[in-house]
Protein backbone atom coordinates (compact mmCIF):
# COMPACT_ATOMS: atom_id res chain seq x y z
CA UNK A 1 0.00 0.00 0.00
CA UNK A 2 2.81 2.37 0.92
CA UNK A 3 4.68 1.55 -2.31
CA UNK A 4 1.57 2.25 -4.42
CA UNK A 5 1.06 5.58 -2.67
CA UNK A 6 4.74 6.43 -3.20
CA UNK A 7 4.52 5.60 -6.92
CA UNK A 8 1.29 7.59 -7.28
CA UNK A 9 2.85 10.54 -5.47
CA UNK A 10 5.90 10.44 -7.73
CA UNK A 11 3.70 10.28 -10.85
CA UNK A 12 1.65 13.24 -9.64
CA UNK A 13 4.86 15.13 -8.91
CA UNK A 14 6.17 14.43 -12.43
CA UNK A 15 2.87 15.53 -13.99
CA UNK A 16 2.77 18.67 -11.87
CA UNK A 17 6.37 19.59 -12.77
CA UNK A 18 5.61 18.96 -16.47
CA UNK A 19 2.55 21.20 -16.34
CA UNK A 20 4.50 23.85 -14.46
CA UNK A 21 7.27 23.70 -17.07
CA UNK A 22 4.72 24.10 -19.89
CA UNK A 23 3.09 27.02 -18.09
CA UNK A 24 6.44 28.77 -17.61
CA UNK A 25 7.31 28.11 -21.27
CA UNK A 26 4.00 29.61 -22.41
CA UNK A 27 4.54 32.60 -20.15
CA UNK A 28 8.07 33.15 -21.49
CA UNK A 29 6.87 32.97 -25.11
CA UNK A 30 4.05 35.39 -24.33
CA UNK A 31 6.44 37.83 -22.61
CA UNK A 32 8.90 37.57 -25.54
CA UNK A 33 6.13 38.31 -28.04
CA UNK A 34 4.89 41.19 -25.92
CA UNK A 35 8.39 42.69 -25.61
CA UNK A 36 8.94 42.26 -29.34
CA UNK A 37 5.72 44.06 -30.19
CA UNK A 38 6.55 46.74 -27.64
CA UNK A 39 9.92 47.35 -29.29
CA UNK A 40 8.27 47.55 -32.70
CA UNK A 41 5.75 50.08 -31.40
CA UNK A 42 8.57 52.08 -29.83
CA UNK A 43 10.40 52.20 -33.17
CA UNK A 44 7.20 53.30 -34.89
CA UNK A 45 6.69 56.02 -32.28
CA UNK A 46 10.27 57.26 -32.78
CA UNK A 47 9.74 57.44 -36.54
CA UNK A 48 6.50 59.37 -36.06
CA UNK A 49 8.26 61.76 -33.68
CA UNK A 50 10.97 62.31 -36.30
CA UNK A 51 8.28 63.07 -38.87
CA UNK A 52 6.55 65.55 -36.54
CA UNK A 53 9.90 67.17 -35.71
CA UNK A 54 10.64 67.59 -39.42
CA UNK A 55 7.23 69.11 -40.06
CA UNK A 56 7.64 71.49 -37.11
CA UNK A 57 11.06 72.45 -38.43
CA UNK A 58 9.52 73.18 -41.85
CA UNK A 59 6.75 75.29 -40.28
CA UNK A 60 9.29 77.20 -38.15
CA UNK A 61 11.80 77.87 -40.92
CA UNK A 62 9.35 78.82 -43.69
CA UNK A 63 8.63 82.40 -42.48
CA UNK A 64 12.34 83.05 -42.17
CA UNK A 65 12.97 81.89 -45.73
CA UNK A 66 10.17 83.91 -47.41
CA UNK A 67 12.34 87.00 -48.02
CA UNK A 68 14.86 84.80 -49.79
CA UNK A 69 12.56 83.36 -52.45
CA UNK A 70 15.27 81.96 -54.77
CA UNK A 71 16.86 80.18 -51.82
CA UNK A 72 13.41 78.90 -50.84
CA UNK A 73 12.96 77.39 -54.29
CA UNK A 74 16.12 75.35 -53.69
CA UNK A 75 15.47 74.35 -50.04
CA UNK A 76 11.77 73.38 -50.31
CA UNK A 77 12.31 70.58 -52.85
CA UNK A 78 15.19 69.26 -50.74
CA UNK A 79 13.00 69.34 -47.62
CA UNK A 80 10.14 67.70 -49.50
CA UNK A 81 12.55 65.05 -50.71
CA UNK A 82 13.66 64.49 -47.09
CA UNK A 83 10.01 64.24 -46.04
CA UNK A 84 9.35 61.75 -48.82
CA UNK A 85 12.39 59.76 -47.74
CA UNK A 86 11.10 59.72 -44.15
CA UNK A 87 7.68 58.54 -45.33
CA UNK A 88 9.39 55.83 -47.36
CA UNK A 89 11.29 54.77 -44.22
CA UNK A 90 8.00 54.68 -42.32
CA UNK A 91 6.46 52.52 -45.05
CA UNK A 92 9.46 50.17 -44.99
CA UNK A 93 9.15 49.97 -41.22
CA UNK A 94 5.47 49.05 -41.47
CA UNK A 95 6.33 46.37 -44.03
CA UNK A 96 9.01 45.07 -41.65
CA UNK A 97 6.44 44.99 -38.83
CA UNK A 98 4.00 43.03 -40.98
CA UNK A 99 6.69 40.59 -42.09
CA UNK A 100 7.80 40.23 -38.50
CA UNK A 101 4.26 39.50 -37.35
CA UNK A 102 3.82 36.99 -40.16
CA UNK A 103 7.19 35.28 -39.55
CA UNK A 104 8.10 35.73 -35.88
CA UNK A 105 4.80 34.86 -34.20
CA UNK A 106 4.21 31.57 -36.10
CA UNK A 107 7.87 30.65 -35.59
CA UNK A 108 7.48 31.08 -31.83
CA UNK A 109 4.25 29.08 -31.86
CA UNK A 110 5.98 26.40 -33.95
CA UNK A 111 8.81 26.16 -31.40
CA UNK A 112 6.32 26.00 -28.57
CA UNK A 113 4.44 23.15 -30.31
CA UNK A 114 7.75 21.41 -30.97
CA UNK A 115 8.70 21.61 -27.27
CA UNK A 116 5.23 20.43 -26.33
CA UNK A 117 5.45 17.42 -28.66
CA UNK A 118 8.97 16.62 -27.48
CA UNK A 119 7.76 16.65 -23.90
CA UNK A 120 4.95 14.28 -24.72
CA UNK A 121 7.35 12.06 -26.64
CA UNK A 122 9.80 12.18 -23.75
CA UNK A 123 7.11 11.51 -21.15
CA UNK A 124 7.22 7.69 -21.61
CA UNK A 125 11.00 7.89 -21.33
CA UNK A 126 10.64 9.87 -18.10
CA UNK A 127 8.15 7.30 -16.86
CA UNK A 128 10.56 4.49 -17.75
CA UNK A 129 13.33 6.37 -15.95
CA UNK A 130 11.10 6.73 -12.90
CA UNK A 131 10.30 2.98 -12.92
CA UNK A 132 14.00 2.16 -13.26
CA UNK A 133 14.80 4.52 -10.39
CA UNK A 134 12.08 2.93 -8.27
CA UNK A 135 13.37 -0.59 -9.06
CA UNK A 136 16.90 0.51 -8.19
CA UNK A 137 15.61 1.87 -4.89
CA UNK A 138 13.89 -1.45 -4.18
CA UNK A 139 17.11 -3.29 -5.03
CA UNK A 140 19.09 -1.10 -2.62
CA UNK A 141 16.49 -1.70 0.10
CA UNK A 142 16.68 -5.46 -0.49
CA UNK A 143 20.48 -5.33 -0.30
CA UNK A 144 20.28 -3.39 2.97
CA UNK A 145 17.84 -5.95 4.35
CA UNK A 146 20.18 -8.75 3.26
CA UNK A 147 23.12 -7.04 4.98
CA UNK A 148 21.06 -6.56 8.12
CA UNK A 149 20.05 -10.21 8.00
CA UNK A 150 23.68 -11.28 7.57
CA UNK A 151 24.68 -9.03 10.46
CA UNK A 152 21.99 -10.49 12.68
CA UNK A 153 22.79 -14.02 11.58
CA UNK A 154 26.59 -14.05 11.79
CA UNK A 155 28.10 -10.99 13.40
CA UNK A 156 25.69 -10.49 16.27
CA UNK A 157 26.28 -13.95 17.82
CA UNK A 158 30.03 -13.44 17.53
CA UNK A 159 29.66 -10.03 19.16
CA UNK A 160 27.50 -11.52 21.92
CA UNK A 161 30.09 -14.24 22.53
CA UNK A 162 32.81 -11.60 22.69
CA UNK A 163 30.82 -9.59 25.27
CA UNK A 164 30.16 -12.76 27.29
CA UNK A 165 33.86 -13.62 27.18
CA UNK A 166 34.71 -10.04 28.26
CA UNK A 167 32.19 -10.22 31.07
CA UNK A 168 33.57 -13.58 32.19
CA UNK A 169 37.12 -12.19 32.03
CA UNK A 170 36.14 -9.16 34.14
CA UNK A 171 34.35 -11.39 36.67
CA UNK A 172 37.40 -13.61 37.00
CA UNK A 173 39.68 -10.61 37.25
CA UNK A 174 37.75 -8.79 39.95
CA UNK A 175 36.48 -11.77 41.96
Amino acid sequence: MFVAQFVLLRLLLILFSLLLFLLVLLLLIFVALLLHLLLLLLHLLLLLLMLVALLLFLVAILPLLLPHLPLLLIIVPVLLLLLLLLLLLLLLFLIAVLVDLVVFVPKSLFYFLLYFLLLFLLFPLLLLLFVAQFLLLLLVLLLLLLLLHLYLLFFLPVLLLFYLYLLFFLLVLFL
